[in-house]
């Protein structure tokens, strides 16, 4: 393994991983919300989604985007649809009431680890990590050294950024001062679309 390329392949992973993107606007949005422990599926959903995905692209799915690159297109474009509705139910969620068990709650491990495949900052990150660093090892050894790299990295992100939501919840005790957050959020999650259009 080269030791240099695996201490840049970790610095880049800690700033792509820690910095805004939609799932850390998502997860603090959920934290502040529905608090920590409702947002744990979320939570893993994003890390063992997006881990998977630096697995499948790294072992031979990124070949299925370069003979039909319109599929990445496509799905470019629904990611964006996605996130625009996101940003639409986290703009109007107030805070989660306790014993509301029919209110719409945290986004789910499945829609979560799904949301990964939309996500342009997600694409970015597994391009990066795949072509950039794939001298870090032989293959497969680099695709599991990155996949692994992927589950710690995106396993501290995910709960730093749920934790820093839930922390809010004391400080932000109001209907008004929950729903005034989460439109900066939504608006937040929509400015993170600008690439996606800048690139069209």
């Amino acid at each position: 393994m080269s030791q240099p390329l695996f201490i840049a392949f970790v610095m880049f992973a800690l700033v792509m991983f820690f910095t805004p993107g939609p799932n850390n606007i998502m997860l603090l949005s959920s934290g502040l919300t529905y608090g920590f422990r409702r947002t744990l599926p979320h939570m893993a959903g994003i890390t063992i989604g997006f881990a998977f995905m630096v697995a499948a692209v790294g072992l031979g799915l990124g070949t299925i985007f370069i003979a039909y690159p319109m599929l990445q297109t496509v799905l470019k474009y629904a990611g964006a649809a996605y996130l625009i509705y996101l940003a639409a139910v986290i703009a109007m969620a107030g805070p989660a009431a306790s014993g509301q068990d029919n209110q719409r709650g945290p986004m789910t491990f499945w829609g979560a680890a799904m949301f990964q495949w939309v996500n342009a900052k997600g694409w970015v990150m597994v391009i990066g990590t795949i072509t950039a660093y794939a001298a870090i090892a032989a293959f497969p050894w680099n695709i599991m050294i990155q996949t692994g790299v992927s589950l710690v990295m995106g396993t501290v992100s995910t709960v730093a950024w749920a934790l820093f939501g839930s922390a809010l919840r004391p400080l932000l005790t109001s209907e008004r001062a929950v729903r005034a957050f989460n439109i900066v959020m939504a608006v937040l999650l929509l400015a993170s679309l600008y690439p996606v259009f800048m690139d069209a």
